[in-house]
């Protein structure tokens, strides 16, 4: 029974990182949107309230980050390269906004005849992101994924070449990574 259990996680472990990639991505596309949206100025003086220099220029950073990162992830497509700038973003916002906040992104700050009322929102979610782009990076973007394929096909382009070099080719390839 556990040793079925074992191999069939095994064979099933390069799939987890399409759940998460779903919506990580989706998630940094979401808020690049809603900057977009809104329009990078005025993201640009929320920057400015909080004293960060240049705040057009980092509004736009942001937002083109977040869209283009987002779809990185979202697409399995060079995940590891566009999780850097992605946690920068991150890291910007946890020191900046989220960190003072506290951990909980849930805040009961009360109950009124409105309804209910949540208060600020602490770093709990940026945390849970950077944990999924470090998992992304580090574990890969799966087999459904831009990353995978290239991958897939390298490792295919690999078999053609040595196959038409023969005996010599291998063993060139074999002494080269010696």
């Amino acid at each position: 029974m556990i040793a079925g259990w074992t191999k069939l996680a095994g064979n099933l472990s390069g799939w987890s990182a399409w759940p998460l990639r779903l919506i990580v991505g989706y998630g940094f596309i979401i808020h690049g949107w809603a900057k977009l949206s809104r329009g990078p100025e005025s993201f640009a003086a929320f920057l400015h309230a909080l004293n960060v220099p240049l705040p057009l220029f980092f509004a736009w950073a942001t937002t083109v980050t977040e869209l283009i990162g987002g779809l990185c992830v979202l697409c399995g497509a060079f995940v590891a390269a566009a999780s850097v700038p992605l946690s920068v973003v991150l890291l910007a916002a946890l020191f900046t906004v989220h960190l003072h906040y506290g951990f909980f992104s849930v805040k009961l700050a009360g109950i009124s005849p409105d309804g209910v009322k949540f208060g600020p929102v602490g770093y709990e979610h940026i945390l849970l992101y950077l944990a999924g782009l470090i998992s992304l990076a580090i574990g890969g973007a799966g087999p459904i994924s831009l990353d995978g394929w290239l991958i897939r096909r390298a490792g295919r382009d690999r078999v053609r070449s040595d196959a038409k070099d023969g005996l010599t080719g291998r063993l060139r390839t074999h002494l080269s990574e010696l």
